[in-house]
C-alpha cells in the first residue's frame, strides 16, 4: 500500500490529467462545429446553441454529481462518469442532421460536470492550508479546452471532422482505465448516509452561495463562452484560417486554464478576497478596450477627404484577451478558495451548486453571442455584453464583499482596542467591566437593528390594514 503522501500526489494527477480529458471533449463542437456550420448552412444563433448544447448538461449535471460525490465517493462517481461519454462520443462521426449532433452533444456534454467530482474529491486529500493550490491545480485541467485548439483542428485539416470525435473516444476509454488504476479512496471522506439530498440543498437557503454562483458565472461562464466563440470570432473578424484562428485562441485558453494553480497559491497567501477584487477591476478595462467595433471614419478636411481607421488590430486584441484570461484563471480559483473556506463538509454540494451556476453561464453566452450578432452584425458584441456583466458584478460585490470585510475590519478592531486597553491597564477589573460594556453595546445595537425592522414591517402592515378597511374589505374593529 502506497504512503498516504504518494496516494494524495496519485491523486492529484489523476484528477488533473482526467479533468483536462473531460475539458477537451466537452468543448470539442468549438472546432468542428464550424466546419459542420458550413456543412448545414447554420446562422449564427443556431451555431450558437450547437456549440453551446454540451455545456447545458454538463451544467445540469454538477449539482446531482457534486451530491453523489459526498455520498460515494469520488473515485467511482468519476470513474462511471467518463465511461458514460465514450459511445455517445464515437457515434458523433456518424451524424448527419443538425438534432442529431444536438442529442449526442447533450450525452457528451456530462463530461463537463466532472469538474464538480474531481474539485470535491482533491480538496479532501489536502488539509485547509493547501486546498487553494490543490484545487487551483486541478483546475488547470481547464487547458483541455486549449489541448481541443491545438489538436482539433490539425485532424480536421488532415483526415476531416469525422475524426475528431473518433480520436476523443479512444483517448477517453485510455483515460479511464488509467485513472481506475492509479486512483485511491478513502471511507472518510465521504459525508454519512443520514444525510439527505434535501439536506444538502438547504446550502441553497445561505445568501453567500449565491454571491459566489453569480461571480463564477461570469469568470468561468465567460471562459467557457469564449472558449467555445474564439475560433470563430478570429475567422469572422480578422480572416484567419480554421488552424491559425484556433492557435489565437489558444492564447486566452491555455494560460488561463495554467495560471489557475497560481491563482491557488495566491487566494491561500493573500486572501480570496483580494484576489477576487483585482480580477474583477482588470477584466473591467480590458473588456472596453476589447468592446469597440472596427469603425471606418471619413474626414472633411479643406484638402480633401482623410479615411481614419478605429479599431483593435490583432495583436493588440490578442494582448488584451491574455490579460482577461490570466484574471480569470485567478478569479476561478478565488471562488473556490471561498467555498473550501466555508464549506468544508459539503465541499462537494458547494461545488456543484455553483459549478451551475458557471457552466449555466457558458451554456447561455454563446447563444448570447450569436443572437446578438445576427441582430447586430457585429462580432465585437460579445465583449460588449461581458463588459455590462462584469460592471454589474463589481456593483453587486461591492455591496456585498465589502460589507463583509467592513464587518470582519470591524471585530479585528475591536480585539484590537481590548488588547491595547489590556496592555496599558494593570487592574483587570476594569478591563473586564470594560470588555463587557463593549459587548453589552453590540447587543444593544443587534437589539435596536431589529426593532427599527420589525416596527417599519408593523408601519407597512397597518397602512395595508387601512386602506383595506376603508375599502370596506376589513371590518373597522381588526384596527382596533
Amino acid at each position: 500500500m502506497p504512503s498516504f503522501r504518494a496516494q494524495q500526489l496519485s491523486v492529484l494527477t489523476m484528477n488533473t490529467f482526467a479533468f483536462t480529458a473531460c475539458f477537451a471533449v466537452w468543448v470539442m463542437f468549438s472546432i468542428i462545429g464550424i466546419p459542420i456550420k458550413e456543412l448545414l448552412t447554420l446562422s449564427e444563433t443556431q451555431f450558437g446553441i450547437l456549440i453551446a448544447t454540451p455545456i447545458l448538461t454538463g451544467s445540469l449535471a454538477r449539482l446531482p454529481v457534486g451530491m453523489l460525490t459526498d455520498k460515494y465517493g469520488g473515485r467511482i462517481v468519476y470513474f462511471l462518469l467518463m465511461l458514460a461519454t465514450i459511445l455517445p462520443l464515437w457515434f458523433i462521426s456518424e451524424a448527419t442532421e443538425y438534432w442529431q449532433f444536438l442529442v449526442l452533444g447533450l450525452f457528451v456534454g456530462i463530461a463537463g460536470a466532472s469538474f464538480s467530482v474531481g474539485i470535491a474529491y482533491t480538496a479532501r486529500w489536502f488539509t485547509k492550508e493547501k486546498q487553494g493550490f490543490a484545487m487551483g491545480i486541478f483546475g488547470a485541467g481547464n487547458a483541455g479546452a486549449a489541448l481541443t485548439k491545438f489538436v482539433a483542428p490539425s485532424l480536421v485539416v488532415a483526415y476531416g471532422w469525422e475524426m475528431v470525435p473518433k480520436v476523443y473516444a479512444v483517448a477517453m476509454f485510455v483515460t479511464v482505465v488509467l485513472y481506475w488504476m492509479f486512483t485511491y479512496e478513502d471511507p472518510d471522506h465521504k459525508v454519512g448516509s443520514h444525510v439527505t439530498i434535501a439536506d444538502q440543498l438547504k446550502m441553497l437557503k445561505d445568501p453567500n452561495i449565491w454571491k459566489y454562483m453569480q461571480y463564477y458565472s461570469l469568470v468561468f461562464g465567460g471562459f467557457v463562452g469564449l472558449s467555445l466563440w474564439m475560433t470563430k470570432y478570429y475567422i469572422a473578424e480578422y480572416g484567419f484560417d480554421l488552424t491559425t484562428a484556433a492557435l489565437l485562441a489558444a492564447t486566452f485558453v491555455l494560460p488561463s486554464g495554467i495560471i489557475r494553480a497560481l491563482g491557488g497559491w495566491f487566494s491561500d497567501k493573500y486572501g480570496a478576497y483580494k484576489v477576487t477584487w483585482w480580477v474583477m477591476w482588470i477584466s473591467w478595462v480590458c473588456l472596453f478596450l476589447m468592446s469597440y467595433p472596427q469603425t471606418e471614419m471619413v474626414i472633411k478636411t479643406t484638402t480633401g477627404d482623410v479615411a481614419v481607421g478605429i479599431g483593435l488590430n490583432v495583436w493588440v486584441f490578442t494582448s488584451l484577451l491574455f490579460v482577461v484570461g490570466i484574471a480569470w484563471g485567478f478569479g476561478k480559483a478565488s471562488v473556490f478558495k471561498f467555498l473550501s473556506d466555508e464549506y468544508p463538509d459539503n465541499i462537494g454540494v458547494a461545488s456543484g451548486i455553483v459549478g451551475l451556476a458557471g457552466g449555466m453561464g457558458g451554456f447561455l453566452l454563446p447563444i448570447m453571442f450569436g443572437a446578438l450578432i445576427d441582430f447586430t452584425g457585429v462580432n465585437s458584441v460579445v465583449f460588449m455584453l461581458l463588459y455590462g456583466a462584469t460592471s454589474v458584478s463589481l456593483v453587486w460585490m461591492h455591496y456585498t464583499f465589502a460589507k463583509d470585510k467592513q464587518r470582519q475590519d470591524a471585530v479585528i478592531a475591536k480585539n484590537h482596542v481590548m488588547r491595547e486597553y489590556e496592555q496599558s491597564h494593570e487592574d483587570l477589573e476594569s478591563y473586564a467591566v470594560a470588555k463587557a460594556a463593549v459587548e453589552q453595546a453590540d447587543i444593544i445595537e443587534q437589539f435596536y437593528n431589529s426593532y427599527t425592522s420589525s416596527r417599519e414591517k408593523a408601519i407597512v402592515e397597518a397602512e395595508r390594514m387601512k386602506r383595506q378597511r376603508e375599502e370596506g374589505q376589513l371590518p373597522s374593529e381588526s384596527l382596533e
